[in-house]
This record gives structure tokens, C-alpha cells and sequence, in this order.
């Protein structure tokens, strides 16, 4: 029996596997241990309604986009998320308040004996715990990311209102197989029968695994960026994005405060979602869409995403991790005006290092840092295989030592970038 949130989280921690600290080894290939878990708990994910989220990327922002909608039309709404950036409690909220640490503790004293019977994965006690929370507390609906993939998933036990998958790009290869349409196919295992799927972005390689997916499970198939398109404007560094339906406005001006130019994909699926979801009666008002996504950060807690933690010189940090995710940040950094640009950067074991070192830019100065994680990739081993790439920089492997001598060397009108994982942002101090 644990009496203390520390003495119960360091159990979790250091006896059940956990991919964000030992990567493919804590992967349970199968559903069972969950449905065991879950049927020892009294199958909790059949008593809420959910909506579930995959893809490789823009799935966390959408899952958060989602629940601050339905939280301000009014619906008490369960979100659940990973990996968490500060506190484990992050990863299971309801209306935007993270699970309580008596909980956490009350769950794993509860479930103790399951533990030892089925031996899970740290992600599959979390799922547990959240549909074990949500169902406990009575949502009227929940926002469920996928962890990794989607057909193998532990999150793939429910059957939601709505699929909605973002996109595909190349991640984790080594779990979901060697190209795109290997990876589509693993994403697609989250579409069920008979219940509509929404994909945000079409994209030619994957595409016709999600046709033929939907058309054997008989379920209604949307391509967002089919039916809407998104522009953005910027004023004094602050964009606001505008959304078309065959060239009809339906959100003009929207002032996201999640300011990645890679949100205008992401929005259009979470609209797509929201119009199939308003259709199946549930009571979503043009004002509350509005209100929901200008008030994501706050009413969810999101944090991570092109979030700009100083102004002079500029500082962004962003979870991008994989070889898409990058693109859309140097994307997003090829639109910032600065004299100077310095990386705050790190990375792990698994990713496809060489291809997204090959983008940075050359221009930049690095100081490689690693995360502390045991998937960390050693700082030095990243700084020489950088020299490769001709870029320039200095090791400094503790993340915040790091972030203060960018900010060091960097000048009133420069701008330092702090990212490459999740992890690394997951270290910063000031966030």
C-alpha cells in the first residue's frame, strides 16, 4: 500500500516499463493486458462517450482544440494525453483540471494486485487509470489521443463518437513499419465499425488505406482539407488564421493562441470533427468553437506548441520531434524576423537523426544538450555527427545550462530556439 503521490509515482516508474524512458521494449503488442485491466475494473471505457485521436502529428493540439470546444458548450469533458511535459497528472483532466495526486494513489492501491497478475506497461496502468477516472466522474464525453500507432494501441478499447486521424508522416518506424502506407495502416486501426472518421490532412500516400479501411468497416470517411481551407495573417508578430468552406467564411480573424502556422491543418480537422459531431446532436454553437480554440491554452493547459516564452530576444520552444514535426518548425522559424538564430537542441535514441539534421539550418549556432532520460541521445555523439551537416555549436548537455547561454550570447533582436524532443522542452525551467 503507497501512502505518498511520490512513493506511488516512483513505483510506476520503476517497475513497470515505460517507452519514454527505455523506448521499444515497453511496447505490449496486443490489447489484452488492457482489457484485463479494464474488465478487473468493470469495463470502465463502456460507460463514457469519446472521441479518439490519432497520427503521427498535430494530434496532442487537436485533442486539447476538441476539449476546450466541448468544455465551453457546456459538456464536462474528460481529456486524456501523453507524455506529459512537468507532472504526471497532466496526462488525465477533466474541464481542463488535472486528476487529483489522492487519486492517482487511491487507483494504484486499488489496482495493486492486477498489477502483479498482469505484469502492464506503464501506458497501459495510465489508460486504465484515466476510463477508470472518467467513468467514475460521469463526462458526458472524452478526448482520447492515441499513445503510439492506433490499431495496438491501449487507448484502442473504446468505441468513440468520432475517429479523427491528423496526418501521417515518418515516426517510430521501428513499431509501426518501413513506409508510409505500413504507418497509415497501424493509424488506421482506430477506425471502427459503423463510426465516422474524420482525417485532417488528404495526403497521396496514404490516402487509399484510409478508403478502403472506412469502406470495410461501413464508416463515413471525411477529408478535411477537401472541404476547408485555412489562411493566416500576421500583425506585430501575432497571426490570426481564417477559415473557408468553398469559399464561404465560417471562422474569420480567429486569434489561436496556438501560434504554429502548422495549426492551419490541425484546425481544419478539429472544425470537420466538430460539424459531424453536431450533426450526431450534440450542441456546439459557433460561439463556443470560437471560444474553445482563442481559450485552448487556458481552459486545457497546453503547453509546447510554438510557445513563445520571451519576447527580446525572442525564445520558442516547440515539441516537434520527427522529421515532419521539424519541417513545420523551421517553417515557422523561416517566418520570424531576427538578426541572429541560435538552437537550444536535443534528441533520442530511434529518431531518424541524420535527415533532420540535414534541414537545420547552417546559419544557426547549436548548443546540443540531452535530455535526462535514459533514450536521451549523448549530446556529444549529436554534436559530431552535426559537424557532418556543417553545422556549428558547443556541447553543453544539462537543457536549462544550455538555454541560459544561448541567452548569453544571444543579442535584443536574435532568437533561440529550444527543441529536437519532447523531453528537452519537457526540461525547461521557465515553462
Amino acid at each position: 500500500m503507497f501512502h505518498t503521490y511520490e512513493a506511488t509515482l516512483n513505483f510506476l516508474y520503476e517497475n513497470l516499463p515505460m517507452f519514454q524512458r527505455v523506448g521499444a521494449s515497453a511496447i505490449k503488442p496486443d490489447l489484452k493486458n488492457t482489457l484485463k485491466l479494464c474488465e478487473m475494473l468493470g469495463n470502465p471505457q463502456l460507460k463514457f462517450k469519446s472521441i479518439h485521436v490519432g497520427g503521427t502529428n498535430g494530434k496532442g493540439s487537436t485533442s486539447h482544440m476538441l476539449a476546450s470546444i466541448f468544455q465551453s458548450a457546456g459538456f464536462k469533458t474528460g481529456l486524456y494525453t501523453s507524455p506529459h511535459l512537468k507532472s504526471f497528472t497532466e496526462r488525465i483532466r477533466i474541464n481542463g483540471k488535472e486528476v487529483s495526486r489522492d487519486y492517482v494513489i487511491d487507483f494504484v492501491n486499488r489496482i495493486l494486485p492486477a498489477i502483479h497478475t498482469v505484469k502492464p506497461s506503464f501506458f497501459e496502468i495510465t489508460v486504465a487509470m484515466a476510463f477508470d477516472y472518467f467513468a467514475s466522474e460521469q463526462v458526458d464525453i472524452a478526448v482520447v489521443e492515441v499513445g503510439l500507432g492506433g490499431r495496438l494501441d491501449s487507448t484502442n478499447v473504446i468505441t468513440p463518437e468520432l475517429s479523427v486521424i491528423t496526418n501521417i508522416g515518418w515516426d517510430h518506424m521501428d513499431l509501426l513499419g518501413d513506409s508510409l502506407e505500413k504507418i497509415a495502416s497501424e493509424k488506421a486501426g482506430i477506425i471502427k465499425h459503423k463510426i465516422p472518421v474524420v482525417i485532417s490532412e488528404r495526403q497521396p500516400e496514404a490516402e487509399n488505406i484510409f478508403v478502403e479501411k472506412a469502406s470495410s468497416t461501413d464508416s463515413q470517411l471525411y477529408f478535411a482539407s477537401d472541404l476547408l481551407n485555412a489562411s493566416m495573417q500576421s500583425e506585430n508578430g501575432f497571426v490570426t488564421f481564417d477559415v473557408f468552406e468553398k469559399g464561404t467564411p465560417v471562422l474569420q480573424n480567429l486569434a489561436l493562441p496556438l501560434q504554429g502556422a502548422y495549426q492551419q491543418k490541425n484546425i481544419l480537422g478539429v472544425l470537420q470533427a466538430v460539424k459531424v459531431l453536431q450533426t450526431q446532436g450534440w450542441e456546439i454553437s459557433k460561439q463556443h468553437v470560437r471560444w474553445g480554440l482563442e481559450n485552448v491554452i487556458s481552459q486545457t493547459g497546453l503547453k509546447g506548441r510554438w510557445q513563445v516564452l520571451n519576447r527580446n530576444p525572442m525564445i520558442v520552444c516547440d515539441t516537434g520531434h520527427n522529421l515532419d514535426g521539424m519541417k513545420e518548425v523551421l517553417r515557422q522559424i523561416k517566418m520570424q524576423s531576427y538578426q541572429n538564430l541560435f538552437f537550444v537542441f536535443g534528441m533520442v535514441k530511434g529518431k531518424d537523426v541524420s535527415s533532420i539534421l540535414k534541414l537545420l539550418p547552417k546559419d544557426a549556432y547549436y548548443f546540443f544538450c540531452e535530455a535526462k532520460i535514459p533514450r536521451a541521445e549523448n549530446a556529444s555523439s549529436l554534436f559530431q555527427e552535426a559537424l557532418v551537416y556543417h553545422l556549428k555549436g558547443e556541447v553543453v548537455p544539462d537543457v536549462n545550462d544550455a538555454i541560459h547561454q544561448a541567452r548569453r550570447k544571444a543579442g535584443h533582436h536574435d532568437m533561440i530556439f529550444i527543441g529536437g524532443s519532447t523531453y528537452i522542452v519537457a526540461e525547461i525551467d521557465s515553462l
